[in-house]
């Protein structure tokens, strides 16, 4: 007796198709499975048996063996159990051949064969949609399986109650929404831009820092507001468009992070690693490749506070990623490639003690001290940051004001208008914003004037910058201009955004 279904694996974020098949022959009654299986695969036999007794269904007490294909693919995780308890019951014939109906099954069964929800649904489906479009699935999981289109659905609590589909005791019905309706992703947001006082310029450069999606980097005294300002900067992030939240959400899915019956990301990620993290933990990694801080921060912002604690080494892995917008991780058992289209926000202390160039307090750290502390920021990832933000202490003052400052929405409304000229832009360049450009696209869309070409000849010569600064202004300029709803890039607009490349040169001479 031999059965065949289909099942689906994943690894990095990235699905592909398992044939599950069971053969039951007679002999001492064994239970084996074959085709790589991992811990949780092999425990799956315990599930499985007791899944089918526990659902009034016979366990046939024979020889058992079952094979996961491409056998030389690692398989991990509890999602075959459903392939596997339905593989058997055909095979016994306690469910008949369907004709013309060969769906994919995914799902972990529980001791007494309810359906519990799997990870990594929706890369799966996203990766097998061109050749199979017939879905079972556990309940929990179709919310976010019906982000996928072109796909049937069909979702299910128990084993029994999908048996008796099966058996023609009742019918299956597939499952739908209502998808990709952007009034879902309007969001509120407790903290805002309105709590903060003072810092009126450090709000413009995250407002612009927000609309072209640029790295920006704060530094400044303890206490002036550096980690309160980031904290507030989702609040002023871009409405997020369908295709960037199924992107965020296949990665969320991947990593085993949906919340239970959540359909899709409706928010942009605000990742903020401890500075204790390991290099493995921020870019990702494992023996079956996960995604990373990077990953999970895709298309939002990752936040380092005090980016100085963090280890040289773990800081400087953020360099290629940052380049590229993704990050490969090679195991022996592959290569897995995230996305990792993020913004990075970084806080620092001028110094160990907080207080270098501060007027109100005294700096008590040699220039030794100096020098090892702000070292841990190379100079190339130092280059990496498009706007660099002094953040000076406030005065008592600015601080005791009752007035509040602009809000988030005011701000938002802004950004987004921004961010959907530079979508509209670049509808046929792939990309969502300035700080995607490449070297040609810069060309393309970042022509200046005469005025703006010798403004830029004189901060060259005069700041030493270098070729990857140079398009860097040119990007930051571009947003400065969109922000105006601004064609063209004006003198005034690069005299803003050279502003914004000084404290390298500041502190890192």
């Amino acid at each position: 007796m031999l059965s065949k279904v289909k099942s689906a694996g994943i690894f990095g974020v990235n699905g592909y198709i398992i044939d599950v098949e069971v053969d039951i022959s007679n002999g001492l009654p064994v239970f084996d499975i074959v085709g790589l299986p991992d811990l949780s695969v092999r425990e799956s036999k315990e599930r499985v048996r007791a899944a089918i007794k526990n659902s009034g269904f016979e366990f046939p007490i024979k020889r058992i063996t079952v094979n996961m294909a491409p056998a030389n693919t690692k398989k991990e995780g509890p999602a075959f159990d459903l392939a596997i308890a339905i593989g058997i019951l055909m095979a016994t014939e306690q469910i008949p051949a369907i004709d013309n109906f060969d769906p994919v099954y995914l799902g972990e069964l529980s001791l007494d064969g309810t359906l519990r929800p799997v990870n990594g649904v929706l890369p799966m489906l996203l990766s097998i949609r061109d050749d199979y479009n017939n879905i079972i699935l556990p309940k929990d999981n179709a919310e976010e399986a019906s982000n996928v289109s072109n796909m049937n659905i069909y979702p299910f609590e128990t084993l029994q109650e999908l048996v008796s589909c099966l058996r023609g005791e009742s019918k299956l019905i597939p499952y739908n929404r209502a998808k990709g309706n952007k009034s879902n992703f309007k969001i509120s947001f407790v903290e805002d831009f309105s709590d903060v006082k003072g810092q009126e310029g450090v709000k413009r450069a995250l407002e612009i820092a927000a609309a072209g999606g640029h790295n920006a980097i704060m530094i400044g005294p303890p206490g002036s507001g550096k980690t309160m300002l980031a904290k507030r900067l989702p609040s002023i992030l871009p409405d997020l468009t369908y295709d960037e939240a199924l992107e965020i959400t296949k990665i969320y899915s991947a990593a085993g992070m949906l919340k239970e019956n959540e359909g899709m990301i409706s928010y942009r990620p605000f990742m903020s690693p401890h500075h204790t993290i390991s290099s493995s933990a921020l870019v990702g990694g494992g023996r079956i490749p996960v995604p990373g801080q990077i990953s999970l921060a895709h298309h939002g912002v990752l936040f380092l506070d005090e980016i100085p604690e963090f280890k040289k080494d773990v800081l400087e892995v953020l360099r290629q990623p940052l380049e590229d917008g993704e990050i490969t991780i090679s195991r022996a058992s592959g290569s897995a490639t995230f996305p990792a289209k993020f913004m990075l926000i970084a806080s620092a202390n001028p110094c160990p003690c907080g207080f270098l160039g501060d007027d109100s307090n005294k700096c008590i750290c040699t220039p030794h001290q100096i020098s090892r502390y702000l070292g841990k920021i190379s100079g190339p990832l130092m280059d990496r940051f498009d706007i660099h933000i002094e953040v000076p202490s406030l005065s008592f003052q600015k601080i005791s004001r009752n007035e509040k400052g602009e809000s988030s929405v005011n701000i938002r409304a802004r950004v987004n208008k921004a961010r959907a000229n530079q979508v509209q832009r670049y509808t046929n360049d792939g990309i969502y914003y300035n700080a995607q450009l490449g070297p040609k696209q810069i060309r393309k869309y970042c022509k200046i004037d005469q005025a703006g070409k010798n403004l830029m000849e004189q901060a060259f010569s005069s700041m030493n910058l270098s070729a990857r600064a140079y398009d860097r202004i040119l990007k930051v300029s571009r947003t400065i201009a969109d922000l105006e709803n601004s064609a063209n890039i004006q003198a005034y607009h690069i005299a803003e955004a050279i502003q914004y490349r000084s404290l390298d040169r500041q502190y890192w001479p």
